[in-house]
Formats: C-alpha cells, sequence, structure tokens
C-alpha cells in the first residue's frame, strides 16, 4: 500500500509541474551539449595541450607563454577552440569567433560560440577587460544561438539602464529545455549548465575580469541555483524562478548576495513549488522563508517584462550591478 501511495503521488506531482502552466506545450528533450569544443581532435594532433585537461587559469598559462604571433596563428587556425576556451585572452577570443561566426551576432563582440546542437553564444556588450562592474545573464527554456533575441534585449537594456558603466555578458552557454515538459521540471539539462556557467565565469576571473554580478531568469535560476556553490559571482540575481534546487539561501552554500523578484502578473507562479522525486526546482526564492533579498517587481509585466525600460525591477538590477545597493 506505501508502494501504491508512493507512485500515486509521485504521478499526482509529475502531472501538477508538467501541468502547472495551463495552456503551455509540452517539449522535446534535449540533449546537452558537453565535452570539449568543436575542432579539439585537430587541436591535440598539432600537439598543443588537451583543452579538457587545463582549468581556466591553466589556459591562461598556456597562453601568456605565447607571443603575440603564435597567438593569433592559434586563432586563426583553431577558431573553434580558441573561440571557447575560457582563460583564453579576451581579444584573442573575439578574433576567434568572429572568424567562426562571419558576423552573424551584430551590435555585440562574441566570446564564445558553439555550434553544436542548437548553438550556444556568448555575446558582450562594453568593455568587458576593464569594466569596473560586471553582469552575466543566464536565460531560461527556449534560448540557443538562433533565438537569442529576448537575451539581447536584456543585456542591453541592463547596459542601458547602467549608463554604459557596466560590461553585460549575454550568456546563452547551456543547453535549455524546449517548452514546458520534463526537461524543464527537472534538473538534468541545468546540472550540465551549472558546470558550464561555473567554468566560464571562472575563466574571465583568470583574464582579469571583475567579479560579475549574476542575473538568472526562469529556468536559468535553476542553473545558476545548483553552480551557487562553486560560481564566483558577488550577487545572484533570480527572477521568474520556479525554484533554485535548495530550501533557502544557506544551502545555496554561496557567499553571493541572493536577491529575488516576481512579477505578480508571471505565469510562473501557477508553477508548483514542490521537488520530489527529481521533480520540481523546489521553494519559491521570493518567499520570506527562503531568504533572499526580495526586489519589488509590482510594475513588470508577465515572465519576461522584467528588463521593461521604466521599471523598478530594472533600475534595481542596474542599481545592484553597478554596487550602489547593500
Amino acid at each position: 500500500m506505501r508502494r501504491i501511495s508512493r507512485t500515486l503521488i509521485t504521478a499526482a506531482l509529475v502531472t501538477a509541474v508538467i501541468g502547472g502552466t495551463a495552456g503551455f506545450a509540452a517539449g522535446d528533450s534535449q540533449v546537452a551539449v558537453t565535452g570539449a569544443p568543436a575542432g579539439t581532435a585537430e587541436w591535440r594532433a598539432a600537439g598543443l595541450p588537451d583543452p579538457e585537461r587545463m582549468d581556466p587559469a591553466g589556459v591562461a598559462r598556456f597562453f601568456a607563454g605565447l607571443d603575440p604571433v603564435r597567438r593569433r596563428e592559434l586563432a586563426r587556425t583553431h577558431p573553434t577552440v580558441v573561440g571557447n576556451l575560457d582563460g583564453a585572452p579576451l581579444e584573442l577570443r573575439y578574433e576567434a569567433n568572429a572568424r567562426a561566426t562571419r558576423g552573424q551576432f551584430g551590435g555585440a563582440r562574441v566570446l564564445a560560440h558553439d555550434a553544436r546542437g542548437r548553438g550556444q553564444v556568448a555575446l558582450v556588450y562594453g568593455d568587458l577587460a576593464r569594466a569596473e562592474h560586471v553582469a552575466v545573464i543566464v536565460p531560461g527554456s527556449d534560448t540557443d544561438a538562433g533565438r537569442i533575441g529576448s537575451l539581447e534585449d536584456m543585456a542591453e537594456a541592463l547596459r542601458r539602464a547602467t549608463g554604459g558603466r557596466t560590461a553585460v555578458v549575454a550568456w546563452a552557454g547551456y543547453t535549455t529545455p524546449l517548452g514546458v515538459g520534463l526537461d524543464a521540471a527537472t534538473g538534468r539539462l541545468a546540472e550540465v549548465g551549472a558546470d558550464r556557467l561555473t567554468r566560464f565565469v571562472e575563466g574571465l576571473a583568470a583574464v582579469g575580469a571583475a567579479e560579475p554580478s549574476v542575473f538568472c531568469h526562469s529556468y536559468g535560476s535553476v542553473v545558476c541555483g545548483l553552480a551557487a556553490h562553486q560560481l564566483k559571482a558577488k550577487d545572484l540575481v533570480v527572477f521568474g524562478s520556479p525554484g533554485m534546487r535548495a530550501g533557502n539561501v544557506g544551502e545555496l552554500g554561496t557567499s553571493a548576495r541572493v536577491w529575488a523578484a516576481k512579477d505578480p502578473t508571471d505565469w510562473i507562479d501557477r508553477v508548483p513549488n514542490v521537488e520530489f522525486a527529481g521533480l520540481g526546482h523546489g521553494t519559491d526564492p521570493t518567499e520570506p522563508a527562503f531568504g533572499a533579498r526580495r526586489i519589488a517587481a509590482d510594475d513588470a509585466d508577465g515572465h519576461g517584462g522584467y528588463f521593461a525600460p521604466g521599471t523598478t525591477s530594472l533600475r534595481t538590477f542596474a542599481a545592484i550591478a553597478e554596487g550602489d545597493v547593500r
């Protein structure tokens, strides 16, 4: 009887988590992109150090030991590797990715581009090397290299709101769920994304960029929650979050300040905050018991309106990125 009851509870939670946003389509299961960048076999065959055996600090040391001519030669001959090596010099990555993407992304510099799967990309707005403040935006479902418009809008809005003083990275660097289905209800893709985000931010530190504030939207907040204990960030800001796979801020294991916003018209509010048998993402980060610093978002509009010009949420996001709030 106990086994039957548990099965019924699990089935009910599956229905609640997936069907909690009635009218949204279930998504197809996605295969997460992992491992070394495309072109690594040729890189290794040329006698170059294995990217999978170097952390970002090791990558930085490798390039520091090369003269400028050799660095640029590697960017020309192995653009898909150099362009995606966290810890490689920023300008070299920009050069490699400009060659690999052939101007596909305008208005920003391309810090990473992986054409495998649905495609992943990291776009930089501003001077990442010299900016006193850096922000990284982690998106949720239905984002990839071909569908990045809303993420670009967020990045551009945040940069404008800081008066252009903060360098902003639009990081579509993991395989996101499609639609609302099992992928969105579980942490499987978020676990891979957390590893990739952690390494990406370590790469920023390895080249001397400022410690970032990380802004995490929707399923992206699941990624940030799983990465939190290793992520080198001064702030974690989640908005439109289904949960961070933690019961409270203490369980995140981070020294970063944790902030949370939810607009009352956001459909995410209809997603049950449960976590059972791998389904659901746990406590709502805007609940007082979670312990995050609450950001007012009453004048935002829906799930994607947190960066709308003139909103309280955008003004607060900018102040956080600039270090103007305590």
